[in-house]
């Protein structure tokens, strides 16, 4: 499968990317952390090839674990749902699915010769 990200919009050019590992790093359905900028984020490839990241703290427990979540579908929508307590956030929007009044960060990401990488200004 070939490596999809993000597609490029206006203002990426202006954006800092930070690599976090090669494509080929992430295992599908399996997310891994990564320190960037001082955050905690989540980064996730789904069986379709696309990558997201979120914030990597659970909101509901304040432990940093979302990137051990179960990665999977609701409804078409890629999801992850915290190990914790099993609340379902959405990977696109990082809104929880059982209680929309809570989400998590979400940060651009794309692939950039064989590399995945994150913006998270």
């Amino acid at each position: 499968m070939t490596p999809t990200g993000r597609a490029t919009a206006p203002g990426d050019d202006l954006r800092t990317w930070v690599p976090i590992c090669a494509y080929a790093d992430l295992i599908p359905e399996r997310g891994a952390a990564a320190l960037v900028a001082g955050d905690q984020i989540a980064v996730f490839r789904t069986f379709d090839g696309r990558f997201f990241a979120v914030g990597n703290r659970d909101p509901y427990s304040g432990a940093y674990v979302m990137s051990r979540g179960i990665v999977g579908t609701r409804d078409e929508e890629p999801v992850v749902a915290t190990p914790m307590h099993k609340q379902v956030f959405s990977l696109v929007t990082g809104v929880c699915l059982d209680d929309p009044e809570t989400a998590l960060p979400t940060y651009p990401t794309r692939v950039t010769d064989g590399t995945l990488e994150v913006s998270v200004e």
